[in-house]
């Protein structure tokens, strides 16, 4: 259970009665909520509030069935099936129009009053972004006179109270209860609960956790509107259902569920650190599985399978047989030979010149291995570019976001039929090595399962006589991205270009022991998920 998941836990038991015992001597909401009527009745006569056409009272009949009266027509209807849950003994339902005064600033109200006054100090405007994560945000753009506030009297906000956005942010509910004049500005609404002067029935405090309840958000957003921006009527806010406990038992949960939504918060705070080194742990220890081995660490070299020297004389000679077929140019032919010297530093020969590479080679590799130029393998400056129209409507497409950073996952398949695309694109084959050099730095190389066409931002690479995924793990390794990253090109979309590319140190191991390479990889990754 994470953090959320706790916290949304002790909401629900807060509501339904199990976060703390009830007292069967404590004064019954059926009470309270008699109360507010009263006072409601008392603000009616005195013209501060308008009668409520669809004021209700919800009860259970003798068939314990839930009902709701209507009390201006007197018509009843069951409710059963908007109850959310069971409440315990003592408690009530009712709907928030029935206990509090629940408005916003009109629309004609803010052009003809609030849009010409508007200024820099005075009594601040709640906006709905004022409203955010359950909490109120007291940093304010627009203020109104004083004078023009007390005049719109329905709107202004003097008393603790809950404020609501009514468009954007639907569902979201903060708790007002700081001192001084402030006002409703632009959408945003007010629930202000009726208690009696002589008796405070219902506390905000509670109704406020319950409306951050998954029930209360569910009442908050079930009749929401869909358009550009998510709206509710006011009409909507009043008619939310909610259960009412004693006031006794209403100030144990409240207090309750604040203690516990403190070590909620430090829960949630302490995951969230073993979630981050957790993920640190699992990048360390798949960057260091992928240094070890390209550097021949991983697992043991076994004389049997012969040397890296061999296949890459292998490879010399399948590209010579090329070049004669006239299936490659010479200009492919590399002409570098890496060697290590009677003074045990490592030379590179092209041609008759012989330089010593020794600042260059970052790290020592087995006696089996060989050091060659990536270019001996591929060429990082070429690849077969394709209109898409030329394009089956079933080709696969591969995009860069199709590949996840650092894991060399693929998250998704795109099929042309599903794009349309008409940007050119990179042709590959199955077993190919899909290398994005565009943000070097998020590491995403995949090998392809299936024939396609990708992105011209991944180049597309046929390894030949190299293990495909041992390649792979040297694409993704922290000696080749902090390379990459290094000789990088542009700010804003850096590139590893062709030259920085194919002139990049590549460790060679036998064949078979990059495939016992690859297979340790996959053992230890496993052990990870």
């Amino acid at each position: 259970m994470n953090g959320k998941q706790l916290k949304n836990s002790i909401l629900q038991w807060a509501i339904q009665g199990k976060l703390v015992p009830q007292d069967p001597h404590d004064e019954p909401a059926s009470v309270l909520l008699d109360k507010i009527r009263q006072e409601k009745e008392r603000l009616i006569k005195e013209k501060k509030i308008k009668r409520d056409k669809n004021a209700s009272i919800i009860y259970r009949g003798e068939d314990n069935s839930y009902y709701e009266k209507m009390l201006a027509t007197g018509e009843v209807k069951c409710i059963d099936e908007e109850i959310p849950f069971e409440i315990p003994k003592g408690w009530e339902w009712c709907k928030i129009n029935n206990i509090a005064f629940v408005t916003k600033l009109a629309g004609f109200e803010y052009t003809k009053y609030i849009a010409g006054n508007l200024k820099t100090n005075g009594i601040p405007l709640f906006k709905g972004k004022n409203v955010q994560g359950g909490k109120i945000i007291y940093e304010f753009e627009a203020y109104i006179p004083e004078s023009l506030s007390d005049e719109l009297e329905r709107s202004q906000i003097s008393k603790k109270c809950l404020l609501t956005p009514y468009v954007g942010t639907i569902g979201n509910i903060g708790l007002h209860n700081k001192s001084g004049k402030f006002h409703l500005g632009s959408n945003v609404g007010k629930i202000e609960i009726l208690n009696p002067a002589s008796q405070v029935c219902i506390l905000e405090e509670f109704v406020h956790i319950y409306l951050l309840s998954q029930y209360g958000y569910a009442e908050l957003t079930k009749y929401k509107k869909a358009t550009a921006q998510e709206s509710i009527s006011i009409e909507a806010i009043r008619d939310v259902l909610l259960p009412i406990p004693p006031t006794l038992e209403q100030q144990k949960i409240v207090d309750k569920y604040y203690q516990l939504e403190t070590f909620a918060d430090k829960y949630s705070k302490l995951q969230g650190c073993l979630d981050k080194l957790n993920t640190e742990i699992f990048d360390k220890f798949k960057k260091s599985v992928l240094q070890e081995a390209i550097q021949g660490k991983l697992v043991p070299q076994i004389a049997s399978e012969g040397t890296a020297h061999e296949l890459l004389e292998q490879i010399k000679i399948e590209k010579q047989e090329l070049v004669k077929e006239g299936k490659l140019k010479k200009s492919a032919l590399n002409n570098s030979v890496i060697f290590r010297g009677d003074d045990n530093k490592y030379y590179e020969k092209v041609g008759k010149k012989i330089v010593c590479i020794e600042d260059e080679v970052p790290f020592e590799i087995p006696n089996s291995w060989v050091w060659v130029r990536l270019c001996a393998i591929v060429d990082f400056s070429k690849s077969q570019t394709i209109s898409s129209s030329m394009l089956d409507m079933d080709s696969w497409i591969l995009d860069l976001e199709d590949i996840e950073k650092d894991s060399g996952r693929l998250l998704q398949k795109k099929r042309m039929k599903e794009l349309l695309s008409k940007s050119d694109k990179h042709l590959f084959y199955k077993g190919n090595v899909l290398y994005s050099k565009l943000r070097p730095y998020l590491n995403k190389v995949i090998v392809a399962d299936e024939d396609g066409a990708c992105t011209t931002e991944i180049l597309a690479f046929d390894f030949g006589h190299i293990y495909n995924k041992y390649a792979q793990a040297y694409l993704m390794s922290p000696f080749f991205v902090d390379y990459a990253n290094s000789d990088s090109y542009g700010i804003k979309m850096p590139r590893l270009g062709s030259k920085k590319g194919n002139n990049a140190l590549f460790p060679i191991p036998p064949l078979r022991e990059q495939q016992r390479i690859v297979e340790k990889i996959e053992q230890l990754m496993q052990l990870l998920k």
